[in-house]
């Protein structure tokens, strides 16, 4: 390749997502990974693309909201480009309601979305029965239109063939930095910009799910019930997920996991039986805003940070490659304050 303009390192979603915003504004791309792509939290399996609840709107809802509405287009031009499936599909969500109480709040909720997500994207709907819906003790659910679904690996690989596609340079492995460098590398990441800056600005948790062999039906919603997300991949799996730990032993599965199972099958009475085709885990990155990372590396000139996506890391990787793009390469700086580096200082 000629002279690179930006070296990417971290082959997780940030990473990949970045490096393709950049070389589709014709920018000359070198990504960097030294293990494998989705190395760290982006190799997992839940792929849960979901919004925060709409009431109290803020900035980072804000965020998360366009990156949502961007990720159809965004996505079906990489596997248009790739050739490679992702996975994605914007199905929707089903939460069931406990109470009257619950009911409720989910109405004053439901005028929230209608105010910020816009008309019809949240509803109360009566519960059916149906096999793939969670039980509610109300006989009421929640259904949103505005989640999705992606399949973490599936995508990982889409976005790396769609680069190498474009022209853009992929090295597993090690080498040299040319031009700006963004540094999307994870928990690793923060471990090392924490300890260059002398103050922790973010840490690892770890994460557990596991995958199910149950077949939910073509273009089946995503679940939110019993604090699980139960998402229907088209491989004909499951994912149930996930647990979130500041302190562990080991950083593979164990018992947590295990736990899993009992907790959807209990949500999801229609799992009861399933095998389960993989148990996964591993470190999310979250920084100490618990708020994504994007921006310059504070006293290091053309080094960048885009770290920190935790559990919206997929949901908003669309928004963080097109802000991050703009701002390496053409100096227009519109992340919001909240997702600044500065706000987890």
């Amino acid at each position: 390749m000629a002279r690179v303009d930006v070296t990417v390192r971290g082959g997780g979603i940030f990473g990949l997502s970045v490096a393709w915003a950049c070389l589709r504004r014709g920018a000359r791309v070198r990504l960097v990974e030294t293990a494998r792509i989705g190395a760290g939290a982006s190799g997992g399996v839940v792929g849960a693309l979901s919004p925060f609840a709409p009431g109290r709107w803020d900035e980072v809802k804000a965020f998360q909201l366009e990156a949502l509405e961007q990720a159809p287009a965004w996505w079906s031009e990489v596997a248009a480009v790739s050739g490679l499936a992702t996975g994605y599909g914007r199905v929707g969500r089903l939460q069931p309601l406990a109470d009257e109480a619950a009911l409720a709040a989910a109405r004053v909720a439901g005028e929230a979305a209608e105010r910020h997500w816009g008309p019809g994207m949240w509803r109360l709907v009566p519960a059916t029965g149906a096999a793939w819906e969670p039980a509610s003790a109300s006989g009421w659910l929640v259904e949103d239109r505005l989640s999705a679904r992606l399949h973490p690996r599936l995508a990982g690989a889409a976005l790396a063939g769609a680069l190498q596609a474009m022209g853009g340079e992929l090295v597993l492995g090690e080498a040299e930095d040319e031009g700006a460098v963004v540094w999307a590398t994870g928990a690793a990441g923060l471990a090392a910009l924490s300890a260059d800056l002398g103050r922790e600005v973010g840490r690892g948790v770890k994460g557990q799910a596991v995958r199910l062999a149950f077949v939910a039906g073509d273009g089946a919603p995503q679940l939110y019930a019993g604090g699980l997300h139960l998402v229907a991949h088209v491989d004909g799996t499951v994912a149930v997920g996930s647990t979130s730990e500041t302190e562990w032993e080991g950083e593979g599965p164990d018992a947590l996991a295990e736990g899993l199972v009992a907790r959807a099958v209990a949500a999801v009475p229609a799992l009861a039986g399933a095998a389960v085709a993989e148990r996964w885990a591993g470190i999310r990155p979250r920084a100490r805003s618990r708020a994504p990372m994007l921006g310059a590396w504070p006293g290091r000139p053309g080094h960048w940070v885009a770290n920190g996506g935790f559990k919206i890391g997929f949901g908003v990787a669309p928004l963080v490659g097109e802000v991050m793009a703009e701002l390496v390469l053409e100096g227009r700086d519109r992340v919001p304050a909240p997702l600044r580096v500065e706000a987890s200082l």
